[in-house]
């Protein structure tokens, strides 16, 4: 996650990209948010090639006094324009309601994060309102729970990407993936092995 997070370019709408200890407190974060609610971000992984390419996953954020619950993505340049944010956020989305009550979910997003904002669009998002997050006033994409259509199977039944709980290996958990293109369930198990969450 280092070479993500501390990217410059895939960190530019963030304060600083991160550095090792700051990547590795936001691993433990994402962990603690796994273990408490099943949510957080967890590393988006090439099937093909077991390379960690970015994040993605669903956090519950204070937004105008109210507890919403927010899809969040992150990947790094060189993957960027292949749809695997797409792809994970709508597992995300789908998995989000499935596993909650919640009637409706957003992204915080800067106006100026044109590729956030494709991404929330292709998922069905649309602008909400314009709200003050981290000292920054960010637009609030949302969907509802009865606009969001749950994808079927990937073409062949294989998904390009899978998302990897986060620390499964340091910390003995085992191995829970969300296979993106296919009906989210999470967690599940495949019975694969890789170093998902190196740092």
């Amino acid at each position: 996650m280092a070479e993500v997070l501390g990217d410059p370019v895939s960190m530019r709408f963030y304060p600083h990209p991160l550095s090792l200890e700051e990547t590795e407190a936001w691993v433990e974060r994402n962990i603690g948010r796994s273990e408490r609610d099943g949510l957080g971000l967890w590393a988006i992984v090439l099937r093909e090639t077991g390379e960690v390419v970015g994040d993605c996953g669903a956090v519950l954020q204070q937004v105008d006094g109210s507890e919403e619950l927010e899809l969040g993505w992150h990947l790094h340049p060189a993957h960027q324009g292949h749809g695997y944010a797409t792809e994970a956020a709508i597992a995300w989305r789908d998995h989000a309601f499935a596993a909650t009550d919640r009637e409706r979910l957003i992204a915080l997003i800067l106006e100026e994060n044109v590729p956030s904002r494709r991404v929330a669009e292709r998922i069905g998002m649309t602008i909400w309102k314009v709200a003050e997050f981290a000292g920054l006033p960010h637009l609030v994409y949302s969907i509802g729970r009865q606009v969001a259509t749950p994808v079927g199977p990937a073409p062949a039944g294989r998904p390009r990407v899978v998302m990897s709980r986060p620390g499964w290996r340091d910390h003995g958990r085992s191995a829970a993936a969300l296979y993106v293109g296919q009906p989210a369930q999470l967690p599940v198990s495949r019975g694969w092995v890789a170093d998902e969450l190196a740092i």
